[in-house]
């Protein structure tokens, strides 16, 4: 069954139509995210820090989110790489006209000296380096967007998955938030798009290979988009696309059991976060000294809090 995509329309910051999903209203309550748990599971201060800085009682929450703010090498080359892609894209919308490389590649070059310039790096703050290099670092993303380029799936994006590119659906706005057994959660996806009888889930990766954490992260997207646009979870088809060092892909349709298996982990690891509320209706956590300090000295050496977290 094809997925159907003109139930909700919202209205994007561009002006065009972007057919997308469901709005909630707002609550305090937590929400589950791959990385939301991810982090409660590597170091409970830096949850608390990242999640509930406003209830800190040795440092002010604007300093605690000024050191939340920073950004890193790895960081920057993801970001700048999925938005350059998203564009990409989105002129695919517009048009099918062949890629001037070099205009492209400037583009992108114009982007990573912007961010650069509006953003704080951690390994500045902690004098780790002078200053970035940005060369260096548009060398990183240049090589993922080549080997985009070059892949396969971009040529099949760009000839034949284009016939229906008014359906597709490319780093939609907000949060990704949707419910999973009633339980708020997100998952935002990078690209959906139908193409024949199929509906396709691409996320696209800068970094390296964690098939255990991409599986449950592609789960999750395939229920976010299962829950929007009423289709079985069966019907979608997700694909973890690396970029580096090369372009290569796992492409995963999941299965009822899956299915099943990730629900109860969303449950069972939400329970887990609200054991460290005080009042999980406010999200209202526990005092600090109750989220325990991580043991392992490489996360606390690329923690951005590393400067209050004594």
């Amino acid at each position: 069954m094809p997925l159907t995509f003109f139930t909700y329309i919202l209205e994007f910051n561009n002006g065009k139509e972007f057919k997308l999903i469901e709005k909630f209203e707002y609550t305090p309550i937590l929400g589950w995210s791959l990385s939301r748990y991810d982090k409660f599971k590597l170091c409970q201060r830096q949850y608390f820090y990242t999640y509930y800085p406003k209830y800190d009682t040795d440092y002010s929450e604007y300093k605690i989110k000024e050191l939340k703010a920073l950004t890193s090498t790895p960081l920057a080359v993801g970001i700048i790489t999925h938005d350059v892609i998203a564009k990409l894209l989105e002129r695919f919308i517009q048009s099918e006209r062949p890629i001037n490389r070099k205009r492209f590649l400037d583009y992108t070059e114009n982007k990573a000296q912007q961010y650069c310039k509006q953003n704080k790096f951690s390994e500045v703050h902690y004098e780790e380096m002078k200053e970035i290099n940005k060369n260096e670092l548009f060398s990183s993303i240049k090589k993922n967007l080549e080997n985009l380029l070059n892949s396969e799936r971009f040529g099949w994006i760009k000839e034949k998955a284009t016939k229906n590119k008014n359906n597709w659906i490319i780093e939609p706005p907000g949060y990704g938030e949707f419910r999973l057994e009633g339980i708020k959660t997100y998952c935002k996806v990078d690209f959906l798009f139908p193409f024949d009888e199929k509906t396709y889930i691409i996320d696209w990766k800068t970094g390296k290979e964690d098939r255990k954490k991409h599986d449950k992260q592609l789960t999750g997207y395939v229920c976010w988009a299962s829950y929007h646009f009423k289709n079985k979870p069966e019907n979608f088809y997700a694909i973890s696309a690396y970029l580096s060092p090369t372009y290569r892909e796992k492409e995963t349709q999941f299965k009822n059991y899956e299915i099943e298996n990730f629900i109860n982990t969303v449950q069972k690891e939400t329970e887990e976060m609200h054991s460290f509320c005080e009042d999980i209706s406010e999200n209202i956590p526990i005092p600090k000294e109750n989220f325990k300090k991580t043991t392992n000295e490489k996360i606390c050496n690329y923690c951005n809090f590393r400067e209050i977290c004594l």
